[in-house]
């Protein structure tokens, strides 16, 4: 039961959907259209992307470095600074897997460190998408032999390391725009000052 004098704590509901229609079938995600009834409040037809969800990498080095990379996302016209991320689109592959196997084919890095830092939805008004952001620490490069050939998108991306204090500054001055990279950036501030205190074990309940 929440704390009525602590801070607010989402809750999952489970309400009647009395339709579901498939509007759309993607490459990657659905739009789809439901109708759910809210008591008191009726019932009404809500229509959203029914998407896999996904896993974000905070990759942090013994200088408290953060690893971003640019990326070109077409439907903002723009090239973002982002953490290595990816879907869930591997059958039965375990969350941790899923943001090592990124982490090593966006970035050739591999961590022998992981926590859970924070989990979050995209756009809960149109979207189920839910990204779990996971800590990376004690770095090593993967071996040249071993590494992800990148196509399309990622064929290009250029890397930085950003000191975590600056890429702060960046996100309260509004240059990275990237949910992922902002909310993970803040979340590893504020662990950090807690003396990461507030991260997570890996197999902390998972919204989905």
């Amino acid at each position: 039961m929440p704390d009525p004098w602590g801070a607010p704590q989402d809750e999952r509901a489970s309400l009647e959907i009395t339709n579901h229609t498939l509007i759309h079938t993607g490459y990657v995600w659905d739009v789809v259209a439901e109708t759910v009834e809210l008591g008191a409040a009726g019932r009404v037809t809500r229509e959203f992307v029914r998407h896999p969800g996904a896993v974000a990498v905070l990759a942090l080095d013994e200088q408290e470095r953060i690893l971003l990379l640019r990326q070109y996302r077409h439907p903002v016209r723009s090239y973002l600074w982002e953490l290595p991320a990816g879907l869930l689109d591997v059958e039965g592959e375990a969350l941790r897997d899923a943001a090592a196997r990124e982490l090593a084919e966006e970035a050739d890095l591999s961590a022998t460190r992981w926590d859970v830092l924070v989990d979050y939805y995209t756009s809960p008004g149109g979207s189920d998408e839910p990204i779990r952001v996971f800590l990376a620490r004690d770095l090593s490069e993967v071996p040249h032999a071993d590494r992800f050939t990148r196509e399309g998108e990622e064929l290009d991306m250029e890397r930085r390391w950003v000191p975590l204090d600056a890429a702060v500054e960046a996100v309260l001055a509004g240059d990275l725009h990237n949910p992922s990279t902002a909310v993970g950036i803040l979340a590893a501030k504020a662990a950090r000052t807690r003396d990461w205190g507030t991260l997570r074990p890996l197999d902390a309940p998972w919204v989905r």
